[in-house]
């Protein structure tokens, strides 16, 4: 073996793999003996930056429609053979697209939906980049089809123009950047396994809708529908277009008896506008919109049990060892849902005080690019700003785990608040990485590093949630189902509790 690594970085143009394929390419070369640092992503600034860490930056101009691929070996052998793993793995995806049959598949939408009778599927997916999106579902409203946008990265005007003509056309947009919906029993996205159930849930938040129907499920209570209309919808700009249309779908539907609403903190107008919309409706209608009046959705969740007629349960909990933290300790809220960090923060700014954020709760609070800065602490990694050309964290931990160590290599004492979410499409055992990261943090810790978990799914997840809450209170940590029973131990850690 040389004294010094062997390195290749390369750009290619002319190519494009989704976020997942190439983060588990990178998995793949990662794992192979030699290879010390691997980085196969698609050139965004997120990625660049990853890369630069690892003394893998390019040379010269890049572009984020480049395929990035840069590598650390041992040796010139196994970096050789590195490359070509890739190329090969590339290659295999390209093949494996496209199939054995003597068809040509269609490339769009619209194509596809012209080929179905016009009584068929009354739901089309859309999960293009942000930039062909809007085509995409333009294509299916036109057919009289209600589309779910996965995509994020869609203009805002144009989530208005597409949600007013789906309110035209009788049909709903969910989305764009929504990641969670059940509809008719079907998950889409991220959906949790729930029972079926009088319960119809319409929700401008992905992480939102799986903590309250997934607590619903514990409950004994299932969902009729989980209508997911994007996180901007409730802003200003969108005017709870989709919201409107979702509430009276459910008002509609005969198997929806009660309606959950589910947000972060909307703009007041709209929120004044939903409500008497809501209130028009013969379906009973409840709010769990998160605000500083109404911080919980949990509590929300309770509210609706206690409506109708039925107790709440003692939430699943594995409280673990009561570690204490050092005197002078901060929380450090290291998040994948945007939603659940809005309620960490909600619950905890008025015993805390000021906690910044890269999704702030007002604009001087913002975390800008600094995530180790030190105080209190609250990060949305599931934020667009961190997904694009990367695999959401729900899927790829890698910028989370660094920032584990990060916490833990600091001087500054902390107690640790994290959500894990299981579910469809989620990492197939999240404790599985986890739980050696949080290990090597408690040993690399200056000080007590207490880590507290709000986890977020069911038993019929394929991941289970007592399988996997079993495996991170054996390697120390406080776990709960409920995000605000995470959040306000955490607090009481801290020593800032009721």
């Amino acid at each position: 073996m040389s004294d010094s690594p062997a390195r290749h970085v390369s750009l290619r143009s002319g190519v494009y793999a989704d976020s997942v394929r190439l983060m588990q390419v990178s998995r793949e070369i990662g794992a192979r003996d030699g290879v010390q640092a691997v980085v196969v992503a698609m050139a965004t600034p997120l990625n660049l930056e990853l890369a630069a860490n690892m003394g893998l930056a390019p040379d010269g101009d890049t572009s984020p429609e480049q395929l990035l691929i840069a590598i650390r070996a041992d040796d010139e052998d196994a970096l050789t053979g590195a490359v070509a793993a890739v190329d090969t793995a590339l290659a295999a995806r390209e093949r494996s697209t496209g199939g054995t049959a003597t068809a040509i598949p269609q490339r769009t939408v619209g194509a596809g939906l012209d080929e179905l009778p016009s009584d068929g599927p009354a739901l089309a997916i859309v999960s293009v980049p942000g930039s062909y999106a809007v085509a995409e579902a333009a294509d299916a409203i036109a057919a009289g089809r209600s589309v779910l946008v996965f995509s994020d990265g869609v203009p805002v005007e144009a989530e208005v123009a597409l949600k007013q003509a789906a309110h035209d056309a009788g049909v709903l947009v969910m989305g764009p950047d929504c990641g969670t919906a059940i509809v008719s029993g079907v998950a889409l996205g991220f959906a949790n396994v729930v029972r079926p159930g009088p319960v119809g849930l319409v929700a401008a938040s992905g992480t939102g809708a799986q903590q309250v129907s997934c607590l619903l499920d514990m409950a004994g209570v299932g969902v009729s529908h989980v209508l997911g209309v994007g996180g901007r919808d409730l802003k200003e700009e969108v005017g709870g277009l989709a919201t409107l249309d979702a509430l009276a779908a459910l008002d509609a539907d005969p198997a929806t008896e009660r309606v959950l609403l589910v947000s972060k903190p909307p703009a007041p107008s709209v929120a004044a506008a939903v409500e008497e919309a809501a209130a028009k409706l013969a379906v009973p209608v409840r709010s769990a919109v998160l605000s500083a009046d109404s911080p919980d959705l949990t509590a929300g969740v309770e509210g609706l049990l206690r409506d109708m007629g039925l107790d709440v349960p003692v939430w699943p909990s594995r409280p673990g060892p009561a570690e204490a933290p050092a005197p002078g300790a901060v929380l450090k809220g290291l998040y994948a849902g945007g939603t659940l960090a809005d309620e960490a923060m909600l619950i905890a700014g008025p015993a805390l005080g000021d906690i910044r954020s890269n999704i702030p709760l007002r604009p001087e609070l913002d975390l800008g690019a600094d995530f180790t800065a030190r105080g209190h602490v609250v990060i949305d990694f599931g934020d667009d700003a961190l997904t694009v050309g990367r695999a959401h964290p729900m899927i790829d931990p890698t910028l989370r785990l660094e920032a584990i160590a990060a916490v833990a290599s600091s001087d500054e004492p902390a107690v640790l608040l994290l959500d894990v979410v299981l579910g469809y499409g989620a990492d197939a055992d999240p404790a599985a990485a986890l739980v050696p990261a949080l290990s090597s943090a408690r040993d690399a810790a200056e000080h007590p590093l207490p880590v507290v978990i709000a986890l977020i799914g069911t038993e019929g997840d394929p991941q289970g949630w007592s399988r996997q809450a079993d495996a991170l209170a054996a390697a120390g940590a406080a776990v709960f189902s409920s995000n605000s029973a995470a959040t306000r131990y955490a607090l009481d850690l801290l020593g800032a509790g009721k």
